[in-house]
């Protein structure tokens, strides 16, 4: 076993060069904002969606376009806007009158990396749309059905403010994105070098440094990484938390949780550990993994109870809790 261990550990700090390629090309670019970076990443090791929430102006849609132009892909960005319309985004049939046929047109959904940009500003018919491409990861129009090109990343962006005229994301759709993040604003030194950087009139370029092939190897190596049985139990202890608090000693948590993580959250908690130590260049999971994945992970899946809300407590509140009276391994 120690020997598997240390082979899968020599194979990630070999191909961990790759992942240091990704940073400094989006570091041209992007000042700071290593939070996000590293997420985006683990999202693209694990083939699992994001939801980005921020306020305007924190580089979000650029974090994005950026990450996309490091890799040999498609990318496109769809503006969701509250007249916009399936069609807009999965394609339509369009009928030619000459020969009285059907054929199909294809929407911006396919595409290899999709910047869904302000996705509660979209009404639920569009929504419902995407939610197939995400879940299934094909889309159908009329009564054919298109399998999307992998790699398939939807990366979301939303505002958690101006929200008159939104549509907020059902639960469902909510669930099916791998990580919800939480972007604040740079510090000073970070602010200054965006200023300096900003202001010279020229965007800085970053050059494409990885083919799709490459990020398959990437996922397969990164699902080899291991992952110890009391880790495992710890994952679960902390899902299982969520639904039954009370069990745990957390008997003050049991009025706020109305719906506790799903076993989806297990998964992808598992998933986002294991992406999470091969970006640090390590080919097994430490309980600090999962402790740097965790709120990402149950932030959009735990749900809280009127009693919560008026009490002003938040979900990242309840996890913070449950993070601190679980056992560590």
């Amino acid at each position: 076993m120690e020997a598997n261990i240390r082979e899968i550990n020599e194979k990630i700090k070999r191909e961990h060069v790759i992942i240091e390629q990704l940073f400094a090309e989006i570091g041209k670019v992007i000042v700071g904002q290593k939070y996000i970076i590293e997420r985006l990443l683990i999202g693209l090791l694990a083939n699992g969606h994001i939801l980005i929430e921020g306020v305007p102006g924190l580089a979000k849609t650029m974090c994005v376009r950026t990450l996309a132009h490091t890799i040999h892909t498609k990318f496109q960005r769809i503006q969701f806007t509250p007249d916009l319309l399936p069609a807009d985004l999965i394609g339509t049939l369009v009928y030619n009158p000459k020969d009285g046929n059907f054929t199909t047109k294809k929407g911006p959904i396919f595409s290899n990396i999709i910047l869904a940009d302000e996705i509660n500003r979209a009404p639920s018919k569009v929504q419902s749309a995407l939610l197939e491409a995400m879940q299934e990861r094909q889309v159908t129009i009329s009564e054919n059905t298109f399998p999307l090109e992998e790699p398939f990343l939807v990366l979301a962006t939303q505002n958690p403010i101006e929200q008159e005229g939104t549509y907020p994301l059902p639960e469902a759709q909510v669930d099916r994105f791998m990580l919800k993040l939480k972007i604040t604003y740079p510090n000073k030194n970070e602010e200054k070098q965006i200023l300096e950087r900003m202001s010279r009139g020229t965007e800085p370029s970053v050059n494409a440094v990885i083919e799709p092939k490459e990020i398959f190897r990437l996922r397969e190596l990164m699902h080899s990484i291991y992952i110890d049985e009391k880790i495992k139990d710890y994952i679960i202890d902390i899902v299982f938390a969520t639904r039954q608090p009370e069990k745990y000693k957390l008997e003050s948590l049991k009025n706020l949780i109305a719906y506790g993580a799903s076993p989806r959250a297990s998964i992808m908690m598992t998933v986002a550990a294991k992406s999470h130590a091969f970006i640090q260049g390590r080919g097994y999971v430490t309980p600090e993994d999962v402790k740097q994945m965790g709120m990402d992970i149950l932030r959009h899946r735990v749900l809280l109870s009127y009693e919560a809300e008026a009490e002003e407590k938040t979900s990242e509140d309840i996890i913070s809790a449950i993070f601190d009276q679980i056992e560590v391994p």
